[in-house]
This record gives structure tokens, sequence and C-alpha cells, in this order.
């Protein structure tokens, strides 16, 4: 059940919750509940700049009558561990273990995970269906946020768990928004942290990008920006990924990035990057994490606009570099990447018409080297691979800018 070679670089906690005693430990929690863990592997792995993790594992569970289920299993270490979490030590180390969906930081989950419970809220919320909901997982961050898609007996709807504590501004971004744009109203929201919406229509902006319909232009994408309500300048913003270079390095240093040679390129990149002038640009609303995953259209039509959870004040300059790393960063593995480049390099051409080109690829970069976590994080196949080729991408976007978008 060895998880992943232990790097000797890795923090204690990593080692603990990625190597060979990991099953062990994990063992504890499962026969706390009757079962024995018959295979265990992590799916997903957060690390914070001081160490701390968070670790979700697909868990094959076998029970007392000998059946075998799959199950989700979250551990975390630090200061991530939320009150409510069951307890345990190894290497001299606390972890805080849960299963799906009892995580305690998400205490709206279990209804939101439960066919009959959430049906029970629904009507509760004048949503009526008439079948019991089919949910299928779409996301899940322990300790965060989840996401699940709600089909069977009327329209498909999404359920969005967040902590109790940030409901209230999630419900105000997505009631202020839906006023004039395509953000989804929210059908039912619940105090301890659940939301449900509708589907909106229109077809991912990442599919269109592959196909014969034309994604929306540089024009719809700034008209949909200059949409953005003023109100949400009464919400705090995100810093910046410029502003978060150093956490962004630290935690590549600390996971994927262990060779000495390596090492030395991502030092270089973070000095590089660190050092860059900003430059002073105005405070306007913002999404906050504008990309193609988000936006949905039709026709070159925006009509989606999705996850506003970090819709408050910023800087337009970097929702364009957003934007733009992650079409750089998808360029590198989809089957055929000219259309994403060809995209790609229509939008760094309006983005540098409207602010300066060594402001813009400086941010494009930084927010590369964000995804560059990625890998490792999504325990992707070949993690440490695709690391070295999002570093080598970020370090062009500094010294080669837009060559990196032809096709």
């Amino acid at each position: 059940m060895l998880l992943a070679p232990i790097e000797p670089c890795w923090p204690g906690a990593l080692s603990l919750l990625l190597g060979p005693d990991a099953p062990e430990l994990l063992a504890v929690a499962v026969g706390a509940h009757g079962g024995r863990l018959r295979r265990l592997r992590a799916a997903s792995v957060t690390v914070q700049p001081t160490g701390a993790a968070v670790v979700l594992y697909e868990a094959h569970v076998e029970r007392a009558d000998a059946t075998v289920t799959r199950e989700t299993l979250a551990a975390t270490t630090g200061d991530h561990i939320p009150p409510g979490a069951a307890l345990l030590h190894g290497q001299g180390t606390v972890v805080g273990v849960w299963r799906w969906p009892q995580d305690p930081a998400l205490p709206a989950l279990e209804v939101a995970a439960d066919p009959h419970r959430l049906a029970e809220t629904l009507s509760a919320a004048g949503v009526r269906r008439t079948a019991l909901p089919h949910l299928r997982v779409r996301a899940y961050r322990p300790g965060r946020r989840a996401v699940l898609e709600i089909s069977e007996g009327g329209p498909r709807l999404y359920a969005k768990v967040v902590r109790p504590s940030a409901v209230a501004a999630l419900r105000a971004r997505h009631d202020l928004l839906a006023e004039h744009m395509p953000v989804p109203r929210p059908l039912a929201c619940t105090p301890d942290g659940l939301l449900v919406m509708p589907e909106l229509p229109g077809t991912p902006l990442r599919a269109l990008l592959d196909g014969d319909i034309p994604p929306p232009g540089p024009a719809a994408l700034t008209s949909l920006l200059d949409t953005l309500s003023v109100g949400l300048l009464e919400f705090p913003g995100r810093r910046t990924h410029l502003q978060r270079v150093r956490h962004f390095a630290t935690v590549l240093a600390l996971t994927a990035v262990t060779a000495p040679e390596d090492r030395d390129r991502l030092g270089a990149l973070e000095a590089a990057l660190i050092g860059v002038e900003p430059g002073k640009h105005p405070v306007v609303p913002v999404h906050g994490d504008f990309h193609e995953g988000q936006l949905l259209a039709r026709a070159g039509t925006v009509t989606g606009l999705l996850d506003v959870d970090t819709a408050g004040r910023g800087h337009r300059i970097d929702e364009w570099a957003t934007l733009l790393a992650h079409l750089s960063v998808l360029a590198l593995h989809v089957p055929r990447p000219g259309p994403v480049r060809r995209y790609g390099a229509a939008l760094l051409a309006a983005a540098e018409q409207a602010h300066p080109s060594e402001q813009v690829r400086p941010r494009i970069a930084a927010a590369v080297l964000g995804l560059a976590t990625g890998p490792f994080r999504v325990q992707q196949d070949r993690w440490a691979a695709h690391t070295r080729a999002r570093l080598a991408l970020a370090e062009r976007w500094l010294e080669e800018g837009p060559e990196q978008l032809r096709p």
C-alpha cells in the first residue's frame, strides 16, 4: 500500500500522509467504523508553505459482511484540522481524519450528499422534484468546498457546499451579479453552507476550443467583465498571482521540485517575478479566478459565468493574465493545441492593447507558476514531468512572451 516514493525533502507531515505509514494510520479510522482497509490511493494533495497538508484518498474498505465498498477519506495536519475531526497520531504528528461526506468543516455536506435529506431541503425551499434526486460529485476540496450535480425529477441543478462562515457572502455575490449578467441565482440557501443553483445554458468554453463553433472573442469577454457590478468593490479582493509568487515557489520546493537543478531554476524564476515592477492599475470589480473553465458560451456569446466565490475588487490586468495562463497551460497537453493557441493569441493582443505588455507577461508567468503546483496536487501521472513543463512555460513567458501562444 505504498502511496508514493518518499522524497527526502518532503516535510514530515507529507511523508507521513503519502508514505508507507499512511495505510496503517487510516486503517485505524476505518476500523473505528467497523471496516478493514484493503486499498488506499491518494487522489489529491494540498500543501501549505508551512508544510501542513490535506490529502484526499480513495479507499477500498471491507465491511463485516465481506462486501467491499469504495470510500473517500480525508486527512489533514497543522492548522487546517477542523474542530470535530477524529484525531490520530503518527510520527509525532497530529492528523485530523474524516470520511466523506462527514466533513466537519462543511456541515451541510451530509445533507447535500443524501438524496432523501436533500429532497426535503429542496421541498422546504419551494423547489419541487418529481423523483428522488440523483447525485454526482463534481468537485471536492476537503474542508473547503464541494459541488454536486443534481439530476432526475426536474431540471439539472447544482449544489454547492461551503463553510458556514462563507455562505452569506457567496449568496450576496450571486444575488448581486445575477441582476445584470449570466450568473446563477441561488434557488435555495441554508445557514450551514448549502446553495442550490440552476444549470445555465451553453457549452463550456474549454470544449469550444476544439470544435467548429467560434468561442466568444475579446470584445465579448471585455463586455462581460465591464458588466461586473460596482457593488463588488464592497467585497475583499484576493491576492494577485504576483503577490503569491513566494507562496507558489515554497509549495513547489516542498513537493514537486526536488532535484537540485530544478530548485535552482525555481529560485531564479521566483527572484525574477518578485522583482517585477507591477505598475499602477485602477481598482475595479473582478471575478478573481477568470479562466476558460468558468465560462459557458453559445454562438459567440457568453451565457454563463461560474464560481464567483472570489469576486470582489482587483485589477482587470490580472483577469486577463489568469485566463491567458490557463490557456497556455491547456495548450501543453490537449491533442490539438492550435485552436487554443490561436484563441489565446487573439486575447493576448487585446490584453496588450489595454495594458503594457511588460506588465501583462510577468503576471501570466506568475499565474503559470501557480498552476505548476497542480500536477502534484491532483496526483497526475508523471507529475514531475508536467511540473517541469509548466515551470519552463513560466520562464518562456518572461523571456519570449507571445511565442507561447503561436499555433
